[in-house]
């Protein structure tokens, strides 16, 4: 393991203590197979195969922030709508809960498996009123497509998964049309980690259906002939202007950028 391999490790484990409930549990568990429970300072539950692809978001989100749920919700209705695109887990759509306790969120998790430890964690945080999981991927079309996945809840499952990841799985896909349908009509929120989907669900849809959506979140990503520019240009021209764009230092086309509608 090299000089930042190290720093990495170590910064999760005195993570596993400064940012969960139960730190030594989460680093003693690490060093064994199996199962793996965090237990983070809002009261939420999230289980996990003891695997670093599928521990890492748990980090990112509720201990890197790297969504920057604080700012993202801040000044959205008590009872906003949001869309998990890329819900993994649940780790961002259990915070949204946490954070807005009348908020109602639609996630959707394309891997089979992943969708299963999803449904888990909305079972072990009593909240199958708010927390709704279609087991589906979002595209610029309906019907299906093959999703590479590992089976262990792996975060890089997806279109763009590097080779070897995983097997090749064909899974159901739907539009951001019906996404917007299925969330009733009214979506205020929207985070998105699709694995490089996103221009296809987003530069193809109706431009009116994100003519409510208050906020996003994404994680954009290398795909060949798109770039960043053409989801500002497309979102820009539907009043939500991006505010925050966060760059890979290690990887072109790779970031996340935040958008918000004017007040």
């Amino acid at each position: 393991m090299g000089l930042r391999g190290v720093a990495y490790t170590a910064r999760r484990l005195r993570q596993s203590f400064t940012h969960f409930e139960n730190g030594r549990e989460i680093v003693t568990r690490m060093l064994r197979p199996g199962d793996l429970t965090f237990r983070t300072r809002t009261g939420t539950t999230l289980h996990v195969p003891n695997a670093d692809g599928a521990r890492f978001p748990v980090f990112e989100v509720h201990a890197d922030d790297v969504y920057r749920i604080g700012d993202l919700v801040d000044g959205l209705r008590d009872d906003a709508v949001a869309v998990d695109i890329g819900a993994h887990v649940g780790s961002f759509s259990t915070a949204v809960c946490a954070a807005l306790p009348h908020a109602v969120v639609h996630a959707y998790e394309a891997s089979p498996s992943t969708a299963d430890w999803l449904e888990r964690n909305v079972a072990a945080n009593g909240l199958g009123e708010r927390l709704h999981v279609h087991r589906e991927a979002v595209s610029d079309r309906d019907g299906t497509l093959g999703l590479i996945d590992n089976g262990q809840a792996s975060a890089h499952n997806g279109l763009t998964a590097p080779n070897g990841l995983g097997s090749v799985v064909e899974v159901p896909c739907v539009s951001f049309a019906r996404v917007h349908a299925a969330a009733g009509g009214r979506v205020d929120l929207v985070k998105s980690d699709a694995e490089g989907a996103e221009y296809g669900f987003i530069l193809d849809s109706d431009p009116a259906l994100w003519a409510g959506v208050q906020r996003i979140v994404m994680e954009y990503h290398p795909v060949e002939g798109r770039s960043l520019k053409d989801l500002v240009d497309y979102l820009g021209a539907t009043g939500l202007d991006l505010v925050r764009d966060e760059p890979s230092q290690d990887k072109p086309g790779l970031g996340n950028a935040w958008f918000a509608r004017a007040t």
